[in-house]
């Protein structure tokens, strides 16, 4: 059973809003009318399920949604972590999260200009 709720109508979009390409994104979106559904990483805490359903959705390890460029990933990036690991450390700092992520019904993609969205 799916955690994230999607649907083939409307584009959900994780984003920080302190982050250039989170804000940029979410105002293409509203922008170009697009049905949505803006989540702040910041302030919704992800369950440890719906880390794993979103790697899946967008085909990569639990580590493949960390943002090993953001500055705060300097103290992680010398250690080996599991799966279990990295999902505690992206609840813990949801900021080091790669981002924006757009998901519409069983489409999912990292977001990296705000045009990529008219994709799903």
């Amino acid at each position: 059973m799916s955690e994230l709720a999607v649907s083939e109508y409307e584009i959900l979009l994780f984003y920080d809003p302190n982050a250039p390409i989170g804000a940029e994104s979410l105002g293409y979106a509203k922008g170009e009318g697009y049905a949505l559904r803006d989540v702040d990483i910041l302030k919704n805490k992800f369950t440890g399920m719906q880390l794993e359903e979103l790697a899946d959705r967008l085909h990569v390890p639990i580590d493949g949604l960390v943002n090993k460029d953001h500055p705060d990933f300097e103290r992680y990036k010398d250690d080996s972590f599991s799966d279990d690991d990295w999902i505690k450390i992206l609840q813990k700092n949801p900021q080091l999260i790669k981002q924006p992520i757009a998901i519409r019904g069983h489409q999912a993609i990292f977001v990296k200009t705000p045009s990529d969205l008219s994709r799903l």
